[in-house]
């Protein structure tokens, strides 16, 4: 490991998001997704969801509304930000999620390694919905040049 201590087990803050219609339209509309299940309540429902589903996606609306901003990150990572790229991202829903969920989160560092002069962060986020359900586990992996 380099001078870089080891981060794994550190998380964040809970945060909690409630879920708009807008920000669900706003989201599809920003990504180019036509589909009217993102726009329509009536179609929605039509098709068996219960509300507004939202697009895979949608987390990142998530985190920054509510999550830990860059700097934050960044700091608790203690890593130089002019240094830091985003190495890749996944998501694994568990259920869907909708316009009206209100949504707690908390992000925990799970992995880091070294390799080929890289300092290499996996983060996940876990997603609850307000019945404590989780609904959404997010990867992450933050690189340090």
């Amino acid at each position: 490991m380099s001078a870089i201590q080891n981060k794994v087990g550190i998380e964040t803050k809970p945060f909690t998001f409630t879920v708009e219609r807008g920000k669900v339209r706003e989201f599809a509309s920003a990504i180019g997704d036509d589909n009217p299940i993102y726009q329509d309540v009536a179609f929605a429902k039509k098709q068996g969801y219960r509300d507004l589903p939202v697009p895979p996606t949608f987390a990142t609306v998530i985190d920054m509304w509510g999550g830990a901003s860059f700097e934050d990150l960044i700091a608790m990572l203690e890593v130089d930000p002019l240094k830091v790229l985003h190495g890749e991202q996944s998501y694994e829903y568990m259920s869907p999620i909708y316009a009206g969920d209100t949504i707690t989160a908390q992000m925990k560092v799970v992995d880091q390694k070294e390799k080929g002069g890289l300092t290499l962060f996996t983060l996940e986020t876990i997603y609850r919905n307000e019945k404590n359900e989780n609904v959404l586990l997010a990867r992450s992996v933050v690189i340090e040049r």
